[in-house]
């Protein structure tokens, strides 16, 4: 019997440890792979497919649920792990010598100011955070609201980027309104005129997608924020599926708060959010958790994003993140995505049995693209797609597929799954 549990013992470690041993740690993940003198060529895309473990012979095209990380941001988030783990005893939790013990106490400049220069704002008007969900609470849950105002969403909006404005109707009574959309939806003008519909003088706060989650529509949301800044509602976006996805322009739009996942687009680990609230309002914002920095009056980005004890070796691959995409550069990352999407939909329109419920409009559509195909429902196509070329999207409601592509996919395995569609005929 001893024997027996032994053996289940052992067994079990080797099935659990698997997984970790599978990731080549002995590949030189170093930024220093990603400079090539083939520039923007076919050639340099397929070398950075190489920057990260996945499987040859598979291909995942649903980043708009989860962004595989890198080879160089898993590296430095196991490397974390392991030095804490071995040298613990070593590391001087106050004096701050070796990497840092935990998060949620520290303000971690250095990161919030780059991720300020990506998205064009003062680092102090960014928290970091764990999603989109939680900046959308943190906002929220942070407004004074009474009884009667209204608060809008549109029909298009993600769970995160509804649950804590129908949670606030209810608690406050306040009063919770949704815009209809169209879908799809190719005219700019009719979207602003879809929300400006329901806004009345009780209208509070206006809070929409950057870019809807289920159809990838690129919103006009300068425009909206514009109009809504004229009538004094606080505008607040959701850009779960937008940074490192297209150009995000803080002050450009114009918006009083943002939020975003980075586990997405930007490709950092799971975890990786931040939170902008514009400084000409952010006082106005009650802390939702509160701990040392609650009420610090100097970095608003600091108090926010007080939660307590984390995962410091998450905040590392988060910030590898980071320096992974500012290495490829952004023209170069975002304007690979579109260029990727752009192919996709190009081949999706020469088949007469394909319905797009994205935008086809191309200054309202990137890397997300919904389609049905006649006679064969969502999951039965993402099932067909893996079946038939191994091939990875996600599908959504009964009828459609929403079909992602990201720096790391390649206009062949578009190719294939345009076949794949194109025998279904």
């Amino acid at each position: 019997m001893n024997q027996r549990r032994t053996f289940l013992k052992t067994s079990s470690l080797a099935a659990i440890s698997a997984p970790f041993l599978s990731f080549d740690s002995k590949k030189d993940w170093s930024l220093n792979n990603l400079h090539g003198t083939y520039n923007d060529t076919e050639e340099y895309w397929k070398m950075i497919r190489k920057q990260f473990p996945l499987k040859e012979g598979q291909t995942y095209f649903n980043n708009g649920t989860m962004g595989p990380t890198s080879g160089y941001a898993l590296d430095q988030m196991i490397h974390h792990m392991i030095h804490y783990n071995k040298e613990a005893a070593t590391i001087d939790y106050k004096n701050g010598s070796g990497p840092e013990l935990l998060t949620g106490y520290f303000p971690y400049e250095e990161l919030r100011t780059k991720l300020g220069k990506i998205i064009n704002c003062d680092f102090k008007e960014i928290s970091l955070i764990q999603n989109a969900t939680f900046g959308m609470n943190y906002v929220g849950m942070g407004l004074d609201f009474k009884k009667g105002d209204e608060l809008l969403n549109t029909d298009q909006e993600h769970g995160g980027g509804f649950g804590a404005w129908q949670l606030l109707a209810k608690r406050k009574g306040c009063v919770y309104k949704q815009a209809k959309l169209p879908v799809p939806v190719n005219d700019p003008q009719e979207i602003v005129d879809a929300i400006f519909k329901e806004v009345t003088p009780k209208t509070k706060v206006i809070a929409i997608p950057h870019m809807v989650s289920g159809y990838g529509t690129v919103m006009p949301v300068k425009q909206v924020c514009a109009e809504a800044r004229k009538r004094g509602i606080f505008t607040v976006l959701d850009g779960a599926q937008c940074v490192g996805h297209i150009d995000v322009d803080i002050k450009d739009i114009g918006c009083d708060a943002y939020y975003s996942s980075l586990h997405k687009w930007l490709l950092a680990p799971a975890g990786s959010g931040l939170l902008y609230i514009n400084k000409n309002v952010s006082p106005n914002i009650w802390s939702t958790i509160a701990s040392y920095q609650w009420d610090n009056q100097e970095d608003h980005g600091f108090r926010l994003m007080q939660n307590g004890t984390g995962n410091a070796a998450l905040m590392a691959g988060y910030d590898a993140a980071v320096d992974f995409f500012n290495t490829i550069g952004k023209e170069k990352w975002l304007g690979r995505i579109k260029e990727l999407g752009n192919y996709l939909r190009a081949g999706l329109k020469e088949l007469p049995h394909v319905t797009i419920e994205s935008s086809i409009n191309e200054n309202m559509a990137a890397g997300i693209t919904t389609y049905g195909v006649a006679g064969i429902s969502g999951p039965d196509l993402q099932k067909t797609m893996w079946e038939k070329e191994r091939l990875q999207p996600r599908s959504v409601g009964e009828k459609n597929i929403r079909h992602s592509v990201h720096i790391y996919n390649s206009k062949e395995e578009i190719d294939k799954a345009l076949q794949v569609v194109k025998e279904l005929a």
